[in-house]
């Protein structure tokens, strides 16, 4: 048996994502886990902040929610919600910024679903719906995308646009009038996905461990190429006692 969780896994994905001198936009849970862990492990020098305006918090503890004083803590600026909108919407700044997100279903452009399954009037479900996504999904420069690898959720056309990604593919996204940015990675508890730099389409760049592409397909409503697909290398052991001693030694989020 691997001596981590598929949880952990997830979280160790998205940390290699970040890069020093990111701004990470992010809500809590696996998102807030992953911001903190690439803060620890190899992006020292990235900026966390929250929607609630807070900007470069000292994380000591895994905050539950944006509203959680914890996020408050001997932060740079603590300012409004507006403020943390306006900063992420600035292109000097926006041009770094890194927005961590989910969603009920995705597409194959990357486009998120956040608001209803079924009908917009007459739906089977209705979600929160987008708060602040559409927004850094929208201006930020990057953004990456938390999912369960389900066939439900991997679906060739979206109940409900809440998020753009690549939108319609190859330069939709541009024609549209949207920022350059856009989805650069899904990472799930199955595989890591990114987008083709020509047709935005996504694609299988890597399986966890001991799990086939086929599997991986077996759970998705639409094909995706597999040719690229290699092995993700597992979480170190340095990066596994980060994420466990460091970020999260209470385990409020792995559990």
């Amino acid at each position: 048996m691997p001596d981590y969780t598929l949880k952990e896994m997830m979280a160790i994905a998205a940390a290699r994502e970040i890069k020093d001198g990111d701004i990470v936009f992010c809500g809590t849970g696996i998102s807030m886990l992953a911001a903190m862990a690439a803060k620890h492990i190899s992006a020292p020098d990235s900026t966390i902040f929250f929607e609630t305006g807070a900007i470069d918090s000292l994380l000591e503890e895994v905050p539950l929610a944006v509203a959680d004083p914890r996020v408050m803590y001997y932060t740079a600026v603590n300012g409004s919600l507006a403020d943390a909108f306006a900063f992420m919407q600035n292109r000097r700044t926006g041009a770094h910024v890194v927005g961590i997100m989910g969603a009920a279903q995705i597409d194959p452009y990357g486009n998120l679903n956040s608001t209803v399954i079924g009908d917009y009037h007459h739906p089977r479900v209705r979600f929160s719906g987008s708060g602040g996504a559409c927004d850094v999904a929208s201006f930020v420069d990057r953004t990456i995308i938390f999912m369960q690898q389900q066939k439900r959720k991997f679906v060739p056309r979206l109940d409900y646009l809440t998020s753009p990604g690549w939108l319609g593919g190859d330069d939709s996204r541009t024609a549209a009038g949207l920022a350059a940015g856009g989805p650069a990675a899904v990472i799930t508890n199955m595989a890591v996905f990114r987008f083709d730099d020509k047709t935005r389409r996504m694609y299988l760049d890597a399986v966890y461990p001991g799990i086939d592409p086929r599997q991986v397909l077996d759970q998705m409503g639409f094909e995706v190429d597999t040719d690229r697909a290699q092995t993700f290398q597992p979480p170190t052991k340095r990066e596994l006692e980060i994420l466990r001693t460091e970020c999260d030694p209470q385990r409020l989020i792995l559990g």
